[in-house]
């Protein structure tokens, strides 16, 4: 098959929860465990970090990641959903896994894999560790494709264990409260792997303290040790921060300079410290010279988008991927505080999408562009509109993301802001 023909073959054959939704989510480690039996069991032919969270965890994987090649290490970075390309998923050293090697990977294992009937993401899991073995990473950062126990990714014995933050989402398969998304989430603990807690919320200190004490292992709560005392604008660059540090009051990193605009990064920054610490106490040389230019070259080195992204300036027009209550209500405090004449949102959402919670935090006082991603799983625009109308909110529906964007800059005048989201897909097709 050539390239795009393997690519046809996954999407269409293989269930891809991104795409059709709860269908492809297996709660079982059965397929993927049969997988890499299949490989010979590649996960453990390298080192690994393991990150999962409700928010962050793609950010703060790319700037690991980004860390350690700045370091020396030859680095694998594994992260999902993808943007624009499938390759962005795999990566060693910031380059993308050749289209040869996917087509490869695809031909010679594909009569093995049928029997195991997997999924898109076991098989993506199963790609990308066999890909790092061929490359000889020394160390691969794996981020969470959803929750953390039962995630295909969680086969690895890693290094360390990273648990960003928990919040509402996917709440039909990880549990209708925080204490059961958290267990979920604590999962992804090992017996005697160190675990990072980036942002303390003391009403699921007790589930973490459990799962750990259980692995007889040990929490790091990298917010009660490190703090953003600064964050400001750079050099009147809105694309980039200024930030300095403190490490148990007393100042550590100054003058950091971050292209990750997002105020969301300020604990996303403050989560990448604390793994930086246990790893550095676990002999991964990471010093502090290679943290601060590993950070300032995070785009550069990963390719990370989509994070408090700006993709025009007149009119001012900028997107970002988060899309659960607490990552919109994290995005919708910068844009208030964004200056702006009026605020224009091109704006859409997967069908399964709970959009209470979401519409209570939207500011009624834009004018939306509703539109529909172009993936089976998007709500249809019309259907968005009616709901919003019902909630209280103006719009009018478009064909496509393209559409309302264009229409949404057409309409913007003098000082106005174009905000896109809603959805990584919406995301994915205006970066």
């Amino acid at each position: 098959m050539t390239y795009q023909q393997t690519l046809d073959y996954m999407y269409a054959q293989l269930p891809m929860f991104h795409r059709v939704g709860g269908q492809a989510y297996k709660a079982d480690l059965k397929n993927t465990i049969e997988i890499c039996e299949l490989l010979g069991n590649p996960q453990h032919s390298f080192k690994s970090v393991h990150i999962t969270g409700t928010n962050g965890k793609g950010s703060v994987s790319h700037m690991l990641a980004s860390i350690l090649e700045t370091a020396g290490y030859r680095t694998g970075l594994y992260t999902s959903p993808h943007l624009k390309d499938f390759r962005e998923r795999i990566r060693v050293n910031g380059k993308m896994i050749p289209k040869s090697s996917v087509r490869r990977f695809i031909a010679k294992y594909k009569s093995g894999f049928e029997p195991v009937q997997p999924s898109f993401f076991e098989l993506t899991v199963g790609m990308a560790f066999d890909y790092f073995r061929s490359q000889q990473v020394d160390i691969a950062v794996i981020e969470v494709g959803l929750g953390g126990r039962l995630d295909s990714t969680n086969i690895i014995n890693p290094l360390l264990s990273v648990i960003t933050n928990v919040s509402f989402d996917h709440m039909q398969f990880l549990g209708d409260t925080l204490e059961k998304i958290a267990e979920e989430k604590a999962g992804i603990i090992k017996p005697s792997v160190p675990v990072v807690i980036g942002e303390t919320q003391d009403a699921l200190i007790p589930v973490f303290q459990s799962r750990a004490e259980a692995c007889n292992t040990t929490l790091f709560f990298s917010d009660q040790h490190y703090a953003v005392e600064r964050f400001d604008g750079y050099k009147r660059q809105p694309d980039k921060r200024v930030v300095d540090i403190s490490l148990d009051g007393h100042e550590y990193l100054s003058s950091l300079i971050s292209p990750l605009a997002g105020y969301y990064q300020r604990k996303n920054i403050v989560t990448v410290l604390g793994a930086c610490r246990k790893l550095n106490e676990q002999g991964i040389n990471l010093p502090v010279d290679a943290i601060r230019k590993g950070i300032r070259n995070v785009i550069k080195n990963t390719g990370l988008q989509g994070r408090w992204q700006i993709i025009g300036k007149n009119p001012l027009t900028i997107c970002d991927t988060g899309h659960n209550e607490a990552g919109l209500r994290e995005v919708l405090m910068q844009i208030a505080s964004t200056p702006h004449k009026k605020l224009h949102v091109v704006f859409g959402v997967v069908n399964d999408k709970h959009l209470p919670p979401v519409f209570d935090i939207l500011p009624l006082e834009a004018t939306y562009y509703f539109c529909k991603p172009d993936i089976p799983r998007g709500l249809d625009a019309k259907d968005l509109q009616q709901q919003a109308f019902i909630a209280g909110f103006h719009g009018m529906a478009y064909p496509s993301v393209g559409a309302a964007l264009e229409s949404a800059r057409l309409a913007a005048g003098d000082g106005d802001l174009v905000f896109v989201g809603g959805s990584t897909f919406v995301v994915a097709e205006v970066v």
